[in-house]
């Protein structure tokens, strides 16, 4: 098992969800990121997802837009998002980046999986990169053991989802809401069929493949309303957009930023052992 993998298992031990908690490397800055990030570590999240910033985010809508600008303006390259990786993954906790394909081919493939695996990353999450034309990156990652989490969506076909749950390791990352991050709420009305689907149709019925989900999430009642409840919620809950929009609440005060990060991360926390 990865460590992402094992830090699932160890949630639904506890018989809770997984809280994963994004924020983009480079915001507010490199240690700025790093910090934040190791609040939300030490204030409950479970799996850490760090955003490769990009000019051209074609899932994210303006609240992590705004956040990977700045950090692109302020001159963050892949070589910084490494270097927050290293950082937050020496904490023991699950590290993967999210990011989308381009800088990845930009930077070179097997370059790539190389030093996020010598950096201690755990894996990629590519929301716009699928199986089907993934060959490189799946092999380049299963040499170094690395995730590989890719997307469903409520628009998925069966046959679609059966080949993205086949091909990812660590999780399938189930898009919560049809649109961009930040802008709509996810409800477990509307993601249960979607994990439903996606569990049945994964390689031994969903046993070894948990199941995310993001895109709508921002509060501990939302939280535990997707966590785990009678088999059919969702292993993971995904949260990005609510930790950036913490931190762009607070410009130019990095102690109230890092205080109201480290109450949100302990409400969705909450959320998810409700």
């Amino acid at each position: 098992m990865s460590s992402t993998s094992t830090a699932f298992a160890r949630a639904r031990a506890e018989g809770r969800a997984a809280l994963v908690g994004y924020l983009p490397a480079g915001f507010p800055d490199v240690e700025g990121s790093i910090a934040a990030l190791k609040v939300m570590v030490e204030s409950g999240c479970d799996i850490i997802e760090i955003g490769l910033p990009y000019s051209d985010p074609v899932m994210d809508g303006p609240t992590i837009q705004a956040a990977a600008q700045q950090a692109l303006d302020a001159g963050v390259r892949t070589a910084d998002v490494l270097r927050v990786v290293e950082a937050v993954a020496a904490t023991g906790t699950p590290t993967l980046v999210m990011t989308y394909w381009n800088p990845v081919e930009r930077y070179g493939v097997e370059r790539f999986a190389r030093d996020l695996a010598d950096a201690g990353g755990a894996g990629l999450i590519t929301p716009d990169l699928t199986p089907d034309f993934a060959p490189e990156w799946i092999a380049a990652a299963d040499e170094r053991e690395l995730d590989k989490v890719f997307l469903v969506a409520p628009s998925s076909t069966d046959e679609r989802i059966a080949m993205t749950t086949a091909a990812a390791r660590g999780f399938v990352y189930a898009t919560g809401v049809m649109g961009v991050t930040g802008t709509t709420q996810a409800t477990a009305a509307g993601v249960a069929p979607l994990v439903a689907r996606t569990k049945a149709l994964s390689p031994a019925g969903g046993a070894d493949l948990p199941v995310g989900v993001g895109v709508g999430v921002s509060t501990g009642a939302q939280a535990a309303e997707l966590a785990v409840k009678n088999g059919i919620g969702a292993d993971g809950v995904i949260v990005g957009s609510a930790f950036v929009r913490t931190l762009l609440n607070h410009p130019g005060d990095r102690a109230a930023g890092l205080a109201a990060l480290a109450a949100l991360t302990e409400e969705l926390a909450g959320g998810v052992r409700a």
